[in-house]
């Protein structure tokens, strides 16, 4: 039984997240429905990351075993092109389709996650983009918030930077890379890490314009991080401007 390995883009928008929920659509049964709908098997998907609800996905990993044996021209770029068919509708493309390993998980062997969150940084509120960014009408100093971002790099204690719902046993992480750029209207921030804590990359965006705006200082990250209470760190950014962009194995 083959097992296949998909790369997804998706809107998030219209989604309460990646897992299945009861009464509620999700990107995991949009994509298993499709797999249902094409091949007659019902499969069980394993992702790289849990987006929750509106968060989008640029390069969103997903793998799954499918009995190739019922069908012998079930191939890679069929099984890509056949999903996308079904899920037209859905706001979900699958990029690219292979046949991997059997022992290959798109959650447990990746090596890295990449996210982006796109703040739009202007007086005007988005029009063409309503969903898709974090709306800033305030000016914000990107190079301030990037030089307070050097905080959150390296081996730390995130609990001020996670959820109160946050269900991972340790609030232990590895932040390897954090930045923050300018790019015309928008300023994004820059994320990687091999995993992250719930709402992790949101709330530390949210703290970040703090320090943009000019009420908050790179030490008072610094300290935020050192209390480890999530009341000492800033709000929870919108899911509107995060995207997974890649994930490394």
């Amino acid at each position: 039984m083959p097992r296949f390995r998909l790369t997804l883009e998706y809107d998030g928008s219209n989604f309460a997240g990646w897992q299945r929920q009861a009464g509620q659509p999700s990107v995991q049964q949009a994509l298993e429905d499709a797999v249902q709908a094409m091949s007659g098997q019902n499969v069980d998907t394993i992702v790289a990351g849990r987006t929750d609800a509106g968060v989008h996905a640029r390069g969103q990993v997903v793998h799954f075993d499918l009995d190739r044996d019922r069908d012998r021209d079930f191939t890679p770029d069929r099984l890509r092109d056949g999903l996308n068919f079904y899920l037209r509708e859905a706001r979900v493309a699958v990029l690219d389709a292979a046949i991997v390993d059997a022992e290959f998980s798109a959650r447990l062997s990746a090596t890295a996650r990449h996210y982006l969150y796109r703040i739009l940084n202007r007086r005007p509120p988005p029009g063409l983009e309503a969903g898709r960014v974090w709306h800033v009408p305030v000016a914000l100093d990107a190079d301030a918030m990037h030089r307070a971002a050097q905080a959150l790099v390296g081996h730390h204690d995130f609990t001020s930077f996670r959820s109160s719902e946050c269900q991972a046993k340790s609030p232990l992480r590895t932040m390897d890379a954090v930045a923050v750029t300018r790019s015309g209207e928008e300023v994004h921030v820059t994320v990687r890490s091999r995993s992250f804590l719930h709402n992790q990359v949101r709330i530390m965006v949210g703290t970040l314009k703090l320090v943009g705006e000019g009420r908050w200082s790179a030490d008072d990250v610094r300290v935020a991080l050192e209390k480890c209470e999530r009341s000492a760190a800033g709000p929870t950014a919108p899911p509107d401007g995060l995207y997974l962009m890649r994930v490394d194995y």
